[in-house]
């Protein structure tokens, strides 16, 4: 355990942020791995597995719900120094973790063929789609326990062991896909169910792993069979933070598929370009999310140690170093995007929509790392309400006038990108406003008063 009640936040910050947006990355690689090896099986393919990965943004709803649960009230029962109540919590949310993955396995089973039906551009990006989500399922019910555990570490100030974990997940996901996706040395190409199974089977050695690191070296949290008995009032407090948060992702979820549903009319290179450009931005967007997922822990840990100071500060820090981060990558975006595209895809109508995706949407960088920060002090200060509120605002005022303006002739995909610029920044803006509100309710009350100074004598009294 690392006390992140103590030291220079910046450090904390510098030390932490690195491991996390390795782990992250190594991640989106493997997305980015997928989408280059199926990238030869046509656009259809392309187009089937990007529309189907954006169905990970709603598993990654019931994700945030345990991780962001569990980080907010580890690291705040740290920082009172009560590792009894972390234990608990953590235990807790493992059980549920097991829960959401077999409820993630059987919807995935039964959803897939109707998702792909309701957002794909025709009948070959359905099959593609359908199958690779078929084979991507176990993955993603694995990534619950695997994100219990990783944040479990995280809000105690430890973010090494999971990243090292991902990485050599990733290591493997890459050494499967080009043997299971076009069937290098063994002449059995699986095609879109390769990527899949390659990214299950790496996802089951990761967490293999990290089982292994809790039994052998955590000491402050670990599994206790004793606890996995349901306890509902631990449920609720665990659901309490993490569903607004989990919200947010199926805001994020619904908003990609609002994107995929007005780009069906301009034909599945379209939708593939959008695809190719979404991994690529999420890939970097990475070290300000990173930024933020470090001041989250330590958020908490001062929050539950009663410091309200220090709480500003891990803003205030965190905000700034985001702010620089996306400047640098929005300048990258702008004048050497090759850089960022080079190698996805040979079919120049796909890499034009990709290209032109990243050239707008990378003005929303900067707006972007500042809702990422809110975001994560919204889940230290174990309230993150005001997340869903700005997610769900930002949502309603893209898709009603997106879906309206594709009903019109002469809508061009252009629009597409300047509501998402526009709403994006409102969205910051709007975060900012409500985390000023938080801290006023939850950190007055942690700070010291100072008492008001004596009247000065009247003439009458003197």
């Amino acid at each position: 355990m690392k006390d992140l009640t103590r030291g220079s936040i910046v450090s904390h910050i510098l030390t932490m942020a690195p491991p996390i947006v390795v782990g992250m990355i190594t991640i989106m690689i493997c997305q980015l791995i997928d989408l280059y090896f199926v990238a030869g099986l046509g656009d259809a393919a392309v187009a089937g597995v990007a529309a189907a990965g954006n169905a990970g943004f709603l598993i990654n709803a019931l994700m945030q719900v345990l991780g962001v649960g569990a980080v907010a009230l580890i690291a705040q029962a740290v920082g009172r120094k009560d590792p009894r109540d972390a234990n608990l919590v953590f235990n807790q949310a493992i059980v549920l973790s097991v829960l959401f993955g077999l409820v993630t396995l059987v919807a995935g089973g039964l959803l897939s063929r109707p998702y792909m039906r309701a957002v794909a551009a025709d009948a070959a990006t359905v099959e593609a789609g359908t199958l690779y989500l078929l084979w991507f399922m176990p993955a993603l019910a694995l990534q619950f326990i695997t994100l219990v555990m990783g944040s479990a570490l995280r809000a105690t100030g430890i973010v090494r062991p999971s990243m090292l974990v991902q990485a050599i997940a990733v290591l493997i996901n890459i050494a499967l896909a080009p043997v299971l996706i076009a069937g290098w040395g063994t002449g059995h190409p699986l095609g879109v169910a390769g990527a899949g199974l390659a990214s299950s089977i790496a996802v089951l050695i990761g967490v293999g792993m990290l089982f292994v690191y809790f039994h052998k070296l955590e000491r402050y949290v670990g599994f206790d069979p004793a606890q996995w008995r349901p306890q509902l009032d631990q449920w609720k407090r665990i659901l309490y933070v993490g569903l607004p948060a989990g919200g947010e992702f199926a805001i994020i979820f619904l908003w990609m598929g609002v994107i995929y549903y007005v780009l069906r009319d301009f034909g599945p290179a379209a939708q593939a370009g959008f695809g190719i450009g979404t991994r690529v931005l999420g890939l970097i967007q990475m070290p300000a999310l990173a930024v933020a997922l470090a001041a989250g822990p330590i958020a908490g840990q001062n929050f539950g140690a009663g410091d309200a100071a220090r709480v500003r500060e891990t803003f205030v820090r965190a905000a700034t170093i985001a702010i620089v981060v996306m400047i640098g990558f929005t300048l990258l975006a702008q004048f050497k995007p090759g850089w960022l595209l080079d190698g996805f895809s040979n079919d120049r109508e796909t890499m034009a929509v990709a290209a032109q995706f990243l050239h707008f949407v990378s003005f929303n960088l900067v707006a972007q790392g500042l809702v990422f920060t809110c975001n994560s002090m919204f889940q230290g200060l174990g309230n993150t309400r005001p997340v869903l509120l700005s997610s769900a605002a930002r949502l309603f005022i893209y898709a009603v006038p997106v879906i309206w303006l594709s009903t019109l002739p002469g809508f061009a995909i252009q629009h597409v990108w300047y509501l998402s610029i526009a709403t994006t920044t409102l969205q910051a803006a709007l975060s900012l406003w409500l985390l000023r509100r938080e801290f006023g309710k939850r950190l007055a009350p942690l700070e010291p008063q100072l008492a008001p100074e004596p009247a000065a004598p009247s003439r009458a009294s003197a």
